[in-house]
């Protein structure tokens, strides 16, 4: 059985592996700021976006998305704005959700883009 940790830096590196094969450009990857960490922070065109990696090994508590609460949000919110800030960065910012859950022999990836707006 895999260990809670490493399942999920697994799934970061799946994320990450995922978004490259999208198009996206890797900034940083687990940029802290205070009490908050954002998992990926990625580039594609114009847009810069704030990823957080959920990996469950089973839905059977629910969807690993699920598990992002508002008081995550409001931590990702704020170490973006730190981020963009420091960086001096003038770009559209957004905040997805990967959403990873393993099955029998693989893994489900999950892209939810502007995840933030149904919350």
């Amino acid at each position: 059985m895999i260990e809670h940790n490493e399942l999920g830096k697994i799934g970061e590196g799946l994320a990450a592996d995922y978004l490259i094969r999208k198009g996206y450009t890797i900034l940083e990857r687990n940029w802290r700021f205070q009490k908050a960490e954002i998992d990926i922070i990625a580039q594609n065109a114009e847009i810069v976006a704030s990823i957080e990696v959920k990996t469950r090994s089973t839905n059977e508590f629910g969807n690993p998305q699920d598990f992002v609460n508002h008081k995550k949000i409001k931590l990702l919110v704020m170490a973006m704005n730190q981020y963009i800030i420091q960086k001096e960065i003038d770009a559209e910012v957004r905040f997805d959700i990967i959403a990873i859950t393993k099955n029998k022999t693989d893994f489900n990836i999950l892209h939810l883009e502007d995840a933030f707006l149904y919350f």
